[in-house]
């Protein structure tokens, strides 16, 4: 009973160890899989990973990771002191600092440089712990390698300092369109900061000047996916409009699905405004070619019509009816001459010449003429500038500006008004001009003409310089006063503004270049008696047939001997065959071969003592630079009467000889 027993405590003592034993075993299995399975992520890990020895600092281990990171082999790893590891060698904590961390202490570097075995540098996240294993310290040291975060982060950085720097302004929206974005150029651009416009609608922006289908229209392209260029009117914070040229495009995520908008828009306001300037100017260039060959061809025909006319008027009774007919065509035809002036004053081809004087005294020997000229029931202002700089300028155009501005003031006043003629000195810096386009910065002096009419709407104002343009009736205007004055104050280098509004009037200010000299009062002496030749011989050299024969008929009639010549060429052998008997040379500027100042210069080389007189109807660069002749150079305007070629023929001879035709 008692063998019994005590089998039986055998027995159940064997069961009981075979248990312990297979519970052992279970748990070193599970240590061993537990083990493998650390091993696997140990070794599997993408962080770099080692295993040093808390009492001695040594590396007890290390995985594949850090040694590919790093280019050490395993063998330089194992056994070594962190600090005597290459990569490690800088490492800010120092041996003590590994040998005297506690459980649960670390060290951490955020962002650490760390050199390769081949010298490359990576940048890691360094974070290392100590743990009690066995009751023995043990210390991890994970290594996070950010070299790619770091680059891609400065990516970032460059990338968004490039849009806050950018000029044009860029709007990231949602999917439904919610600003969630905006950079500077955005709030320059529009007057709103960024923390008025994030959450609302780029709708905050609209002006009005599109209608809803092209909202619409947007919208289904982008939210289909395409991008959308072109051009919207907006509307600033202070109310004023800006016109934008933009581009708004879809942003998908990593499936393709639209998660944002981005819109890249640039102000293009003032660039449309030059570009109407400057197509407005090459529209008025190719005009005043045409109108300049126009009035160049017209003019000779026209001094052919008014020469024979004279002559012939000579030889006519005053008492007969024909000698009052010849007298009407000679008036019309004068007449016909303020037409070509206006042309070549528009073209700006009309030759000037230019004297420094005082704008005061110019407007003042005009007042008289002009109160005639608007006529009684309209009050003429005149305020004059104190202490007014001088300007360069021709003063028959000076004449021409204030004739055609307060003819055009008096035909916006019905009945009775007022016109005001002002001037005063006036400077733009280059801030100003910045803010105000079309103005240019400079010290000038203005001529202002106002008037208390009609005024004009935006788009007349559009127009008003455009040649032949006019709101007036059929047979009323030409369309051509206010071109004029435009060419004239453009070939002064000068600009000109209007303000204008309907039913409140109109002013023209009109900006001249100062200059600062001494200056001249204006001469406007007329000679009365026709000057008569002393028996000079004169050389006449025109490639115009009618005009070459006219003019020889008008200087013998003057009693002048006259010898005539259709080309320069022809002109220098006839000179050869008279050699120092011609006294002064009539010539065409623009001709065939060889321009007149060119055919003077050669005479004049020949007979020093040889006087110039040129006539053209308008002039080119080969004798004034941009259509304006030096001072002292003899000129005739064509057309031109018999009394104003006898004018010019005494002046030129009776002057001292130049050898310079232009400046």
């Amino acid at each position: 009973m008692q063998d019994t027993n005590g089998e039986n405590q055998i027995f159940l003592a064997n069961i009981e160890l075979s248990k312990q034993i297979a519970r052992q075993e279970e748990a070193l299995e599970a240590l061993q899989d537990s083990e493998k399975r650390y091993r696997r992520l140990f070794e599997s890990a993408k962080d770099g990973i080692l295993i040093l020895d808390a009492e001695t600092g040594k590396v007890a281990d290390v995985n594949p990771f850090l040694i590919q990171l790093l280019g050490y082999s395993y063998d330089e790893f194992r056994g070594k002191h962190i600090w005597e590891i290459g990569a490690f060698k800088d490492i800010a904590a120092s041996k003590d600092a590994f040998q005297t961390l506690q459980a649960n202490e670390y060290i951490r570097y955020e962002d650490l440089p760390l050199e390769t075995h081949d010298g490359h540098s990576v940048a890691v996240e360094f974070v290392s712990n100590v743990y009690l294993v066995d009751h023995s310290k043990v210390i991890q040291c994970n290594i996070r390698d950010i070299t790619a975060q770091k680059r891609a982060k400065a990516e970032r950085a460059r990338l968004m300092a490039a849009i806050e720097q950018v000029g044009e302004g860029i709007v990231m929206t949602d999917a439904l369109g919610a600003i969630q974005f905006v950079n500077p150029a955005f709030k320059r651009m529009t007057g709103y900061r960024g923390k008025e416009v994030v959450g609302q609608n780029p709708r905050i922006l609209k002006s009005g000047k599109q209608d809803e289908l092209f909202y619409r229209n947007l919208w289904a392209t982008i939210s289909g996916g395409k991008t959308w260029t072109g051009q919207i009117v907006n509307k600033r914070k202070d109310g004023t409009l800006y016109t934008e040229e933009t581009t708004i495009s879809p942003v998908r995520d990593a499936s393709g699905k639209i998660v944002n908008y981005v819109s890249v828009g640039r102000d293009i306001t003032e660039h449309l405004l030059l570009t109407a300037e400057f197509q407005q100017a090459q529209k008025m260039e190719a005009i005043g070619l045409l109108a300049g060959g126009v009035a160049h061809d017209y003019n000779n025909m026209l001094t052919v019509i008014l020469g024979y006319a004279e002559l012939a008027l000579r030889k006519v009774d005053p008492v007969q009816p024909l000698y009052a007919d010849l007298k009407e065509i000679i008036k019309a035809g004068k007449r016909s001459t303020d037409i070509t002036r206006q042309l070549l004053a528009f073209a700006r081809k009309q030759t000037i010449v230019p004297v420094v004087l005082d704008l005061n005294q110019a407007v003042e020997s005009m007042l008289n003429m002009l109160r005639r000229l608007i006529g009684e029931n309209i009050d003429l202002a005149w305020l004059p500038g104190a202490e007014l700089a001088p300007v360069k300028m021709d003063p028959v155009q000076i004449d021409q500006l204030l004739a055609n501005l307060c003819v055009n003031a008096r035909d916006a006043i019905v009945d009775v008004g007022k016109v005001t003629i002002e001037t005063g000195n006036v400077a733009f810096d280059e801030a100003y001009c910045a803010e105000h386009p079309g103005f240019v910065a400079g010290e000038y002096v203005l001529l202002a003409v106002s008037d208390d009419g009609c005024g004009m709407d935006k788009k007349t104002l559009d127009q008003i310089f455009e040649p032949f343009f006019t709101n007036k009736e059929v047979g009323q205007g030409t369309g051509l006063g206010l071109s004029v004055v435009y060419g004239i104050v453009k070939q002064n280098n000068g600009f000109i503004n209007v303000y204008s509004e309907p039913e409140k009037g109109t002013t023209f200010k009109i900006y001249l270049s100062r200059y600062a000299d001494q200056v001249f009062k204006i001469k406007r002496e007329r000679i009365a008696e026709i000057p008569l030749s002393h028996g000079e011989m004169v050389l006449v050299v025109e490639d115009e047939p009618a005009l070459l024969k006219m003019s020889k008929l008008m200087l013998e009639k003057l009693g002048y001997r006259v010898i005539a010549a259709s080309t320069p060429h022809e002109a220098l052998g006839v000179a050869e065959e008279h050699a120092g008997e011609i006294h002064l040379l009539l010539t065409d500027v623009v001709m065939p071969g060889m321009n007149g100042c060119d055919l003077a210069e050669r005479m004049q080389t020949r007979n020093p003592r040889l006087k110039i007189l040129f006539m053209s109807g308008y002039t080119a660069n080969v004798i004034a630079h941009r259509g304006v002749l030096g001072e002292g150079t003899n000129f005739i305007q064509k057309p031109f009467s018999m009394n104003d070629l006898a004018v010019k023929v005494r002046e030129a001879l009776q002057k001292k000889t130049e050898s310079r035709y232009a400046d």
